[in-house]
């Protein structure tokens, strides 16, 4: 069966709070033409630049995934790109008049939503899938020892693992079987911090607009009473006795596995970065967004590769339809 592009039906707009930068934001998805791709547009800066949403454009990977080029930087981009990615829409213009996207609620659900009550439409061009049927993609951190990896399959699936030292979260499990399961199981499923990283976030700049509204929070090693009672401050939540570890959160957790499965929803969001659609089995350990984002790079590296091998033999790399 061939599937041809698709893009949204008109625009839609959404606000919210940067998570980093605290700023008020304003997004608006756009319509765009056959083969345009995901490209954000930052109408805040003189000129109002667009960057293409591709690896090589990645400028950090610190909590969030960053686009940048000489003249504009576009943050926390993995969340929104995952919803376009998982509602299977080609072709997108994004605008938004701050540095960063809005966290909502540190999911992509609202993205989601939005895009289910706008609607697409097909296009007339065909939709180009990926594959790489005689080799397999791997990268992998020595240090960390996170990995990610493609081997050939006529479908696309993800499966991800994650572990902490925490006697919260020590190790948990998701499982994407199928591209047309990510609205409904993976995109509620909220980013997550531990208190214990909080602090040197903040020394760090990050996370000015980070409330129980838009994440998961884990108390899981006792910290100083006074060091808790002041993060209950910035956070606007009830004080809490430092010995009770527990999840800090005005929402219950939607399902007991929620953190692996936001691990794997920003595998999505990063890989959405390759441009193009897949067909394989992705295995993931320890996913985070600088090894999603060598990943990606890795896979638009053998895009490359696999074109100037082609054009001698013919053979290892094919743009398939389905």
């Amino acid at each position: 069966m061939i599937i041809n592009q698709r893009t949204l039906k008109t625009s839609f707009l959404l606000t919210g709070k940067g998570l980093h930068s605290g700023l008020s934001v304003k997004i608006k998805f756009n319509p765009a033409p056959e083969n345009h791709g995901y490209k954000i547009r930052r109408i805040d800066l003189p000129n109002k630049p667009i960057i293409d949403a591709v690896a090589e454009n990645v400028v950090s990977t610190e909590r969030r995934t960053v686009l940048g080029s000489s003249i504009m930087q576009i943050g926390t981009v993995e969340h929104a790109l995952a919803a376009l990615y998982g509602c299977e829409i080609d072709n997108c213009l994004i605008d938004v008049d701050a540095p960063e996207f809005p966290i909502m609620d540190g999911s992509s659900i609202s993205f989601v939503q939005k895009i289910l009550e706008t609607g697409t439409v097909t296009q007339n061009a065909k939709r180009i899938y990926l594959s790489f049927p005689r080799k397999k993609i791997k990268v992998r951190d020595e240090i960390s020892g996170a990995s990610l990896s493609l081997t050939p399959n006529e479908s696309f699936s993800i499966k991800s693992s994650i572990s902490f030292d925490s006697v919260l979260l020590k190790q948990q499990g998701a499982y994407l079987s199928d591209l047309s399961l990510f609205v409904r199981d993976f995109a509620p499923a909220r980013t997550f911090v531990f208190v214990r990283e909080i602090e040197s976030l903040i020394d760090k700049n990050l996370i000015k607009g980070g409330d129980l509204d838009n994440a998961i929070i884990i108390y899981d090693q006792v910290i100083q009473q006074d060091k808790l009672d002041n993060l209950s401050d910035m956070l606007h939540v009830k004080k809490r006795n430092a010995n009770h570890l527990g999840y800090m959160m005005n929402k219950p957790l939607n399902i007991s596995n929620e953190p692996a499965r936001h691990k794997l929803l920003d595998i999505i969001g990063d890989i959405a970065l390759v441009g193009y659609f897949i067909k394989g089995k992705i295995e993931a350990n320890h996913p985070g967004h600088a090894i999603n984002n060598l990943f990606a790079k890795e896979i638009r590296k053998n895009i490359i590769l696999e074109k100037r091998s082609n054009t001698l033999n013919m053979s290892g790399f094919y743009w398939n339809e389905p």
